[in-house]
């Protein structure tokens, strides 16, 4: 299992991986984007990067770009739909779950996502899809507030379209540019570091406010 992972995660040998596991890619593909989205103790998958190379590797006929875009676009929204009910029938107790005495959740991760709310009100919805950790809180806290399910869903139907078509869209055009192919990791390590950006901004904004008051 262990094996497994590495090799999904070290995308610098994904076609290796696509060709191990052939038409069963798809399925692993969706079932990464459902657990990041829907399940609140799972917020550390790579998604950025994966959708980038994921579609540079069907720019190179290795996938369907069509199979692609649909069936990970319904892994994001059901994801994502799954996190807002899980925040609306379990609620904070999701924070006294252990596993040898560690919890699973982080009480933190749920406070920067109610701060990202709470600047960008509902659009944050939207937003959060592109950044790590808080597109996985987004929807749980989303639920824990009650927040309206048709608006919610609204929103969160434009997100999963615009994150999924944008990056492995992104991916696939890009991906006959030689460099591109030949520098995958640090594509998406520069995709993971653009992703962060605004968590980093907002952490040092409150940092060089705490010193000014």
């Amino acid at each position: 299992m262990i094996e497994f992972f590495h090799q999904l995660f070290d995308l610098q040998n994904f076609g290796t991986f696509i060709n191990t596991y052939e038409n069963y890619i798809y399925v692993i593909l969706f079932l990464v984007i459902f657990v990041e989205t829907g399940l609140v103790i799972m917020p550390f998958l790579p998604g950025d990067s994966l959708l980038f190379t994921a579609g540079l590797f069907a720019a190179s006929g290795h996938l369907s770009i069509a199979l692609l875009l649909s069936l990970l676009v319904f892994a994001a929204i059901l994801g994502d739909n799954v996190n807002y009910w899980i925040g609306r029938k379990i609620g904070l107790n999701v924070f006294n779950w252990k596993i040898r005495g560690r919890q699973l959740v982080k009480p933190i991760y749920l406070e920067k996502t109610e701060a990202f709310f709470e600047k960008n009100g509902v659009k944050a919805i939207i937003m959060a899809r592109f950044v790590p950790f808080v597109r996985t809180f987004t929807p749980f806290a989303a639920g824990i507030g009650k927040m309206n399910y048709r608006k919610f869903f609204l929103f969160d139907v434009i997100g999963g379209f615009l994150w999924i078509f944008g990056l492995t869209l992104a991916g696939y055009f890009l991906g006959g540019i030689d460099w591109i192919k030949e520098n995958i990791e640090k594509v998406c390590l520069g995709i993971i570091f653009i992703s962060l950006l605004p968590m980093i901004i907002s952490f040092l904004k409150s940092k060089f406010t705490k010193k000014d008051v």
